[in-house]
Formats: C-alpha cells, sequence, structure tokens
C-alpha cells in the first residue's frame, strides 16, 4: 500500500476520532460509539487508526452517531479524495468486469496520446474478443468476482475504435514472454498473434516488441497506461492505480522511454511475433 494512501487513511481515522471525542452530548468511548453503530468495537479502533479503509455508508453512520450528521459529505468527499488513486479490485469488481471496462473507456476517449507498457499480456486495445474473454474468465476465477464476461468483452471491443479515430495515437511496447503466454488456448493465441502482427504499419499505431533476448536498462514489472502524460493507470494484484500527480507520470515516462530503448519495430517486430507464432505447433 502506498505511503501517500496510507497518511491519508491515517488522517481520516485521527478526524473520526475528533468528532467521537466531540459527541453531540459528551465523549463517547470507543466502545459506546460500536454499541450505537452496532458494530464490533475492533472496527470503530481500526478505522481510527487507519487499519481498515471506511466505505461510504460507514462515514454516514459514524457522522450521525456522533451528532454530527453535517460533517458526513466532508468525510466521503476524503475518502474519494485518496480512495480515486487506489482502486482495489474487491470494491471495483463487486459488480463484476464490464464497469470496469467502461470507466477505462471514458478515460481513453478523452486522451489523443497513449503510451502502454505490458510485460504479460497483449495489450487490451489490440486483444481480439477471444483472447480478452479468457483473460476475464482467468480474473472472474482468480478474485471470484460475477462472471459478466461478455458484456466486459463488448466494452473492451467498443474501446478499441479509439484506434480508428484520426488525430490519435498509440505507442504499445510488449515484452516477448507475454507472446508466448497461454492464459488462453493455443488456437486463441494464435489467432491474437496474427493480429498482432497485422496492426503493425497501422498509422495510428506504433508497436514495439522488446525481445526475450533484449539487453535492458531497467527490469520488466507491472504492466501500466500513460494518457497523454497527465495520467497513469497502472494494475497490482490487490488494485489499480491511478496516478495523476505530474512528478509520478514524469517517472512512469521516464521508465517507459528507458524500456523502449531495447524494443524492435516494424519488420523487426513482426519477426519476433511470427517466431512466437511457429512455437505453437498447431495441426
Amino acid at each position: 500500500m502506498s505511503t501517500d494512501y496510507q497518511q491519508a487513511r491515517e488522517a481520516l481515522g485521527r478526524r473520526l476520532r475528533e468528532l467521537r471525542m466531540s459527541a453531540v452530548g459528551g465523549r463517547l468511548t470507543g466502545t459506546q460509539l460500536a454499541q450505537r453503530l452496532g458494530w464490533p468495537h475492533s472496527k470503530v479502533y481500526k478505522l481510527e487508526g487507519g487499519r481498515q479503509t471506511a466505505i461510504p455508508k460507514d462515514l454516514q453512520a459514524w457522522a450521525e452517531a456522533v451528532g454530527h450528521a453535517d460533517t458526513a459529505e466532508e468525510l466521503v468527499a476524503r475518502l474519494k479524495g485518496f480512495e480515486s488513486h487506489i482502486r482495489s479490485w474487491r470494491r471495483q469488481l463487486g459488480a463484476g468486469h464490464r464497469p470496469v471496462q467502461d470507466t477505462w473507456n471514458v478515460a481513453v476517449d478523452q486522451a489523443r496520446v497513449i503510451h502502454a507498457w505490458e510485460e504479460a499480456v497483449i495489450p487490451g486495445m489490440l486483444q481480439t474478443a477471444d483472447y480478452a474473454r479468457h483473460i476475464f474468465l482467468r480474473y472472474a476465477d482468480l478474485q471470484g468476482t460475477k462472471r459478466d464476461t461478455e458484456e466486459a468483452v463488448r466494452s473492451r471491443m467498443e474501446r478499441q475504435s479509439w484506434l480508428y479515430q484520426g488525430g490519435r495515437r498509440f505507442h504499445a511496447l510488449v515484452w516477448e514472454p507475454a507472446l508466448h503466454a497461454l492464459v488462453c488456448p493455443p488456437s486463441v493465441l494464435a489467432a491474437q498473434l496474427d493480429r498482432l502482427a497485422g496492426q503493425i504499419g497501422m498509422d495510428t499505431i506504433e508497436l514495439g516488441i522488446i525481445p526475450l533476448c533484449a539487453s535492458l536498462k531497467v527490469p520488466t514489472a507491472n504492466g501500466f497506461w500513460i494518457l497523454d502524460n497527465t495520467l497513469v493507470i497502472a494494475e497490482d494484484w490487490h488494485a489499480e492505480l491511478w496516478l495523476d500527480d505530474n512528478e509520478t507520470v514524469v517517472s512512469y515516462r521516464r521508465v517507459w522511454e528507458t524500456l523502449s530503448e531495447s524494443a524492435v519495430y516494424g519488420a523487426d517486430a513482426q519477426n519476433v511475433i511470427n517466431r512466437a507464432r511457429r512455437t505453437l505447433n498447431l495441426r
């Protein structure tokens, strides 16, 4: 968990404690407040200590229980302020994958230039429907979330219309192992690689492949996307990070540029893709 996120969570906890100590009618102990709310007393102390993340209805209930209902809006605004940067998969995927894809569609539609780095999968903007379907199924199994697979696939495919609009530019970097990863049946991967090779040469796409044998100036790490050099979206196992402070964006762009120095393009990139395609040995 990021230091900034934890500091914000602890600051919210301190504010909650202030409200408990200044409750209308006199200060409340944590146990008394927990009894009013019908919560285990440990929840009160975890929220105040920044060891648990509140949800909006928790904050609304807290404000009402201490007699300061007018502070609920302030508390929820604080929560949104730091949760907008770290979006846990547990929370995001509660309603399935489609809403997450729709949120991405809005952000992408507003962008003119996108830089993407993927070390383990084909970038979503370049995926076939079958490949995307298997990716969603894998993550639904992992997270134990709702299987709205077809809706999610359609949303991701809708996003790809961005590639066919003039004035847009998609700069994608992919590490060669992603071309071999069997996160789907070999026949699906073969079709995906065929499509990837065919996208080289489009005027809106610059696709670089970093061969496995290439010398790297920095280690490969989690994938990330940079939208218009103003927003970074990165994925980790627990959450999706939306980062918009200038220093962070500049740092990620520097990583992207460093990785790009190890990439091959054009015919050389097609050769790497075709080599991966041949290893599938499909009959």
